[in-house]
């Protein structure tokens, strides 16, 4: 079995780094930080996205146009990404320019000053993405249902935030959510490519080693008790989209194993999952029609996506409802359960086929874990999944009673 053998150690101040040595010509390496959306006040909704935006417009010895160009004039990429609970600073590139990459991440994630006049134009950036994202009704849908789950918590927050909030962000307040949340027990240092562990340590200490900020107790407010609902919106779109989902298990729990298992045999990314033989192959009602399930520190949500034309929305609806009850009535056979535990086995083996993903997996696992499972962990947790458990799980998570659904119609 293909094994992957990460090795860690910490700085001299206290971030916590992971390395995976390839023989990739190729390498990725990435500045994880605990933060996101999840950890913003009500008036602070967008910041981190916002941050993530501005984070590469300048630092004390780099100007916007330094960055934009140092890792791009030997070919490699610098990127980011923000999202509830996480913002990851990360470069591609060949292992030779391992150093060039490191000093400049090491340099924006320490030294970034936000320039008054680059906070201003990168406003308008953001706001056009907003305008941009409210364009597109099958990603608006997951946003606004996540609002109505997570109602008066930061979870339930936009990560791009609003006009009115964005349109008030100071350099002072990005500076502020530096302050808190860059911090070295905040990170985790990810690093997937070609060099020796004593040079990856020497190289890291020097452009990391030096960040001292203390921090402050991360904000995440209590979570309400999940009330089902049912909300039709009119929207001038060409067909209806739809959104179906409830609580599920957040990434602590060990039924989210489990919940993974489900949630392909109900609507994965396989094109034997039961809506897709359903509603699309059988019937021919949507194109798109898909199952998530998305894990948080302490609260989990599937859902259930479909696009259709107006005309088959209540025969598709129908459709949708009666797979839950029949996954929460009928047990899987044993010859279904060990072809879903292949399944989930090969989604997994294929994940792993791309080392900038391992890169942010692995992150990710240290951040949130503290520690990485092996593919052999891994692969018998999902061995160890038994029918009874799953009755258990798809009882409590799609009982209809616990369903709630968003419609956009026109």
């Amino acid at each position: 079995m293909f094994e992957i053998k990460p090795e860690f150690f910490k700085l001299s101040n206290g971030i916590q780094v992971v390395f995976l040595p390839t023989d990739a010509f190729v390498a990725h390496m990435g500045v994880m930080i605990h933060a996101g959306a999840r950890f913003e006040s009500e008036k602070e909704e967008g910041l981190a996205h916002f941050l993530e935006h501005c984070i590469f417009k300048g630092t004390a010895k780099r100007k916007a146009f330094d960055i934009f160009t140092d890792l791009d004039s030997v070919g490699g990429e610098l990127n980011a990404y923000t999202n509830k609970e996480e913002i990851c600073v990360h470069a591609s590139f060949r292992n030779n320019h391992f150093t060039i990459a490191s000093e400049l991440l090491g340099d924006i994630v320490q030294n970034a000053n936000f320039p008054e006049e680059e906070i201003q134009k990168e406003k308008e950036v953001v706001l056009d993405e907003i305008i941009s994202y409210m364009d597109s009704p099958s990603e608006r849908i997951f946003d606004d249902f996540e609002s109505h789950i997570f109602k008066e918590n930061s979870l339930g927050y936009n990560i791009l935030g609003t006009k009115k909030t964005v349109s008030k962000f100071t350099r002072e307040d990005l500076l502020s959510y530096v302050d808190r949340y860059f911090t070295p027990s905040n990170m985790v240092i990810s690093f997937v490519g070609r060099t020796e562990s004593s040079e990856l340590m020497q190289v890291l200490e020097r452009d990391f080693g030096g960040i001292i900020r203390a921090g402050k107790e991360k904000l995440i407010t209590e979570l309400k008790s999940f009330v089902p609902f049912k909300l039709i919106e009119k929207k001038s779109n060409f067909q209806t989209h739809t959104l179906i989902g409830g609580i599920a298990p957040s990434y602590n729990d060990p039924e989210r194993r489990g919940m993974t298992l489900l949630t392909n045999v109900l609507g994965g990314p396989a094109l034997n999952s039961r809506l897709i033989l359903s509603i699309r192959e059988k019937y021919g009602y949507a194109y798109n029609i898909e199952a998530n399930y998305t894990t948080y520190s302490d609260v989990g949500f599937w859902s259930v996506y479909m696009g259709t034309d107006k005309k088959y929305l209540k025969k598709a609806l129908a459709l949708i409802y009666d797979e839950l009850k029949g996954i929460c009535e009928n047990k899987l056979t044993d010859n279904e359960l060990e072809q879903a535990k292949e399944q989930l086995k090969g989604h997994i083996a294929l994940s792993l086929d791309s080392n900038m993903e391992l890169m942010f997996s692995l992150a990710k696992s240290v951040m949130i874990h503290g520690r990485v499972d092996s593919i052999n962990e891994v692969y018998s947790q999902i061995d160890a999944i038994t029918v009874h458990e799953l009755e258990v799980i798809a009882k409590k998570s799609f009982s209809i009673d616990n369903v709630a659904e968003l419609i956009y119609k026109f």
